[in-house]
């Protein structure tokens, strides 16, 4: 495994830990999260995952888990969920509303067979940096005023890189994750990288993908124009269950 100095560039994401390891996708260790190495990062499918006291950690894992955004299954029990919350007044869906709330949120939330959290205080501000650049983003679930749920993600182009979410109602996280799809569906959006393969996503139509597929279509969506996030509305006749 590589060690990073400030100015040493990524290694080639074949140099990654394969499934035999220890660590599958671990490609390097050390550096820094400046705006340039995390959005150099992202452009090449690697990204950051360490915990605190470790040195930055690297990954880009093969096979990469992704949702290709149409085989994203809305089920009739989160159809009626989504419905129950829509119709009181004071609920609504947006991005970049509060993008540092959300990442807070997602840090401070518990995680199942998990002590602490890998958005440690350091990725906290660099994500936030990366979001007032215009690469990160936060899809928001709002009721009384209050921010109940929501994601955040590193979008580059066309080329989206789903990070974090956190909920205080039920399925809210999957109500964030729906808003999502459903603008990336309008803007031809076609995959959300979900990095981890884990049986949650897996349930919500995300699958794996060859590394090398995956990169193709990261290279080719970096040259499309991203959409205005903060902008989006969203369009609820478009909800349909499968």
């Amino acid at each position: 495994m590589q060690w990073l100095e400030l100015e040493t560039p990524f290694p080639s994401v074949t140099k990654a830990w394969n499934s035999d390891s220890g660590a599958p996708g671990l490609l390097a260790a050390g550096g820094d999260l400046s705006l340039v190495r995390l959005v150099s990062a992202y452009s090449q499918g690697i990204f950051p995952w360490f915990s605190q006291g470790q040195p930055i950690l690297w990954w880009s894992p093969a096979p990469r888990m992704v949702l290709q955004t149409h085989q994203f299954r809305l089920h009739r029990s989160l159809l009626k969920t989504l419905r129950h919350y829509r119709s009181a007044p004071s609920f609504e869906l947006s991005f970049d509303r509060d993008f540092d709330q959300v990442i807070q949120n997602c840090a401070e939330a518990p995680r199942q067979k998990q002590a602490g959290t890998w958005i440690v205080p350091a990725m906290v501000k660099a994500y936030k940096e990366l979001h007032n650049a215009g690469f990160a983003h936060s899809a928001e679930v709002w009721l009384d005023g209050e921010l109940v749920a929501g994601l955040y993600f590193v979008c580059l182009g066309k080329a989206v890189f789903g990070e974090s979410m956190f909920t205080r109602i039920k399925d809210g996280s999957k109500i964030a994750l729906s808003s999502l799809v459903h603008v990336c569906l309008r803007h031809d959006v076609d995959v959300i990288d979900c990095q981890q393969n884990t049986q949650h996503l897996a349930s919500l139509g995300a699958s794996e993908m060859p590394r090398s597929d995956f990169l193709t279509r990261v290279r080719r969506n970096l040259l499309a124009t991203s959409p205005d996030w903060s902008s989006q509305t969203i369009d609820w006749a478009a909800f349909k269950a499968v």
